[in-house]
């Protein structure tokens, strides 16, 4: 049945006129910014309602370094005051 469907479509001229596109469109893309010194960009993440350590801390504040991928890892005490306060003061 395949090759009568590919021999009709070779002879059909309807079909050899309209070609469908099998592709996804392509967008125009933008590079991506990669920094040139250490700590030029940096992500900040915040891991909450863990369990309680000793020191009664329960949440994670993560700090990764865009060119290096290095990660620093700090326990904090989890209210939502705390974290918009550090992010403030850390931008």
């Amino acid at each position: 049945m395949k090759r009568e469907i590919s021999v009709f479509v070779l002879k059909c001229s309807v079909c050899q006129q309209v070609k469908a596109e099998h592709q996804v469109p392509s967008v125009l893309l933008e590079p991506i910014m990669t920094p040139e010194w250490k700590y030029e960009r940096v992500i900040m993440d915040f891991v909450s309602e863990l369990p309680l350590t000793w020191k009664k801390k329960d949440s994670i504040w993560i700090i990764v370094d865009r060119l290096t991928k290095s990660a620093h890892f700090i326990a904090q005490y989890a209210t939502t005051y705390h974290f918009r306060l550090i992010s403030q003061i850390y931008l």
